[in-house]
């Protein structure tokens, strides 16, 4: 089985989740199905299928969940030599060279992308181009809106 890179804030956000799935969310839904097939007929009870559902609900997110801790290799770059070279886990500054705008992105795994919050997974386009190579080298990125130049300004194992 292939391992999927994760940062320690990842593997920390993902346990909480799980956490939070089966200490509190799984016995609300089961009180909630116990309560619902008290009030008699199950076909016609909104209730009961509501709970059923979120109870699915639940119970796939536990086995998604568990299923990547279960395969996942945690990175914590902050333990890595910092060599200059863009590797999974670390935060790039890039400056765009057609209009000199500076972006800030940390290379994290596909779960934790969230591009608002400047958090890119390993798998993109952006991440793919800059991983292997060092601060001021220059790195073309293809885009669907064409290609744009990026020279690395900084690479920071934070």
């Amino acid at each position: 089985m292939n391992k999927v890179p994760m940062t320690v804030a990842g593997e920390q956000s993902l346990r909480k989740e799980l956490e939070q799935l089966k200490g509190v969310e799984r016995p609300q839904v089961i009180a909630a199905i116990a309560e619902a097939r008290e009030h008699g007929d199950l076909k016609e009870n909104a209730e009961y299928h509501a709970a059923r559902e979120q109870q699915g609900f639940i119970e796939g997110r536990i086995q998604e969940i568990e299923g990547k801790l279960s395969s996942s290799q945690v990175i914590d770059v902050t333990k890595l030599p910092k060599t200059g070279k863009v590797i999974f886990g670390v935060t790039v500054e890039l400056i765009n060279l057609e209009n000199d705008e500076e972006v800030r992105y940390r290379i994290v795994g596909e779960d934790e992308a969230d591009i608002k919050s400047g958090k890119i997974s390993v798998t993109s386009p952006i991440a793919r181009a800059l991983i292997g190579k060092e601060e001021s080298d220059v790195v073309v990125v293809k885009t669907p809106g064409g290609e744009v130049e990026y020279e690395i300004s900084s690479v920071e194992h934070l």
